[in-house]
């Protein structure tokens, strides 16, 4: 399993003592723990009708060098310990689903300024790091409820397997389509690493620290094409050249299933959402799993409970977690639970449901005293109308106007600055709390 090893022009991890024809030991430890864990149930995965032609792509993406280095990831592991340790906040966001249609750089560009803006209004209220990592570079596969859609064709589960054109031909899954999403993923983080260089209006992130990138590790022959052999943490572990920070989502984090499984064994942060109905025992029950030596930040439980649950649902969980002993990132995401159809017809989200949602958030870490760690925002820098609300935000009647998104809907640019400003009101608040001063 030579792929498994970092290539000699790639940032590697710290040296260690290992004795001569160790590495060839930790490839084939590591073949064979990741072999069982592929083997293990795995829920929405696409069904190729050329299986031939995806075992030959995923040959090809595996000679490719990584996305990301381990240098680059070790400095993420190393920010989000701080986040963990209350010393630090996480901003995620981004597309809800990256579009080879959409994949221009002007669209990048403006993503990234909402990002570095949204930051900056954090930072400059709690006077606090902000670490930031974007929906970028992989975010190309979605999970679907349905395995078709209304008019009876196989749904569309993101561009890096079918095209969201309403014909059974463009919906038939296309492994080709991995190497191109692959390719464009490769783009957008050498435009990451330019606009860090050049600075800009786009980077302030250059002074600020670093902008990581991250994806739902979902598809999983696309997941095991980019591993090189980590042997700097308690334990050899696997390290995903695809992207910084990898997240199992709420319709994918089987206990048994291959994803729980395969994310195990990366070195990588990891984020695992949690739904309303997601027990505390549960929850404890996949910090064990994901996190067996206990590594401050190692993983992110994102809660994503809807305004109407969070208070309710999420105190026991956190109660639960921390007497674990497991020191993990608590983050919000105000999107998923809050997704509802509008009268005419449209997915969409209200602004002060997502306001309300974060709001219950802070409240039960405040009550418990415990770090409300970060947020996980679907947002874009385009004018959309997708989401309905806050102060300049289109109606349920102005959603068609400019309605783009390849799945869920999006806060635009004014949406998410407005939301900014109401999560660094509550992250100053919580600084306060921790440093003894006045409520």
């Amino acid at each position: 399993m030579r792929q498994l090893q970092w290539p000699a022009d790639t940032d590697q991890p710290a040296d260690t003592d290992q004795p001569a024809g160790a590495a060839e030991t930790v490839d084939a430890l590591l073949a064979g723990r990741l072999a069982q864990a592929l083997d293990r149930p795995a829920p929405q995965q696409p069904v190729w009708p050329d299986p031939d032609r995806a075992r030959e792509v995923g040959a090809l993406l595996r000679r490719a060098a990584p996305i990301v280095t381990a240098a680059e990831t070790a400095r993420l592991r190393r920010e989000l310990a701080a986040v963990a340790g209350g010393q630090a906040f996480l901003l995620q966001g981004g597309d809800c689903a990256e579009s080879f249609a959409e994949n221009t750089e002007a669209h990048r560009r403006a993503n990234l300024r909402t990002l570095t803006g949204m930051a900056d209004v954090l930072t400059r209220r709690t006077a606090v790091p902000v670490v930031k990592v974007a929906r970028m570079a992989g975010q190309y596969a979605k999970p679907r409820s349905r395995a078709v859609d209304a008019q009876g064709l196989p749904a569309y589960r993101g561009d890096m397997v079918n095209s969201a054109e309403p014909t059974r031909a463009a919906r038939t899954p296309d492994p080709d389509r991995m190497l191109r999403a692959h390719a464009a993923a490769v783009d957008t983080m050498a435009l990451i690493r330019r606009l860090g260089r050049g600075g800009g209006p786009e980077a302030r992130a250059a002074a600020g620290g670093d902008i990581y990138v991250s994806h739902e590790a979902l598809l999983l022959d696309y997941e095991q094409c980019s591993l090189r052999t980590d042997l700097g943490g308690p334990e050899p572990r696997l390290s995903s050249g695809l992207g910084h920070f990898l997240w199992i989502g709420e319709r994918t984090r089987r206990l048994d299933g291959a994803h729980i499984a395969f994310a195990r064994l990366l070195s990588n942060p990891i984020g695992l959402k949690l739904g309303p109905d997601t027990t505390p025992e549960e929850a404890v029950t996949y910090v064990r799993r994901l996190d067996p030596h206990a590594e401050p930040g190692r993983l992110t439980l994102i809660s994503r409970m809807g305004h109407t649950r969070v208070r309710e649902v999420l105190p026991p969980i956190v109660e639960k977690v921390t007497a674990s002993g497991h020191q993990v990132v608590w983050s919000c995401d105000p999107m998923h639970g809050n997704t509802y159809t509008s009268a005419n017809g449209y997915k969409t989200r209200h602004w002060s449901a997502m306001a309300d949602e974060i709001t219950g958030f802070f409240d039960v870490h405040r009550a418990l005293g415990t770090h409300p760690g970060g947020v996980h925002l679907e947002v874009t820098g385009d004018h959309v109308t997708e989401c309905v609300g806050g102060t300049g935000g289109p109606a349920e009647a102005e959603l068609p106007a400019r309605y783009r998104t390849a799945c869920d809907p999006r806060l635009n640019a004014e949406q998410a600055r407005e939301l900014a400003h109401v999560v660094a009101e509550l992250a100053a608040r919580s600084v306060r709390d921790r440093k003894g001063g006045p409520r």
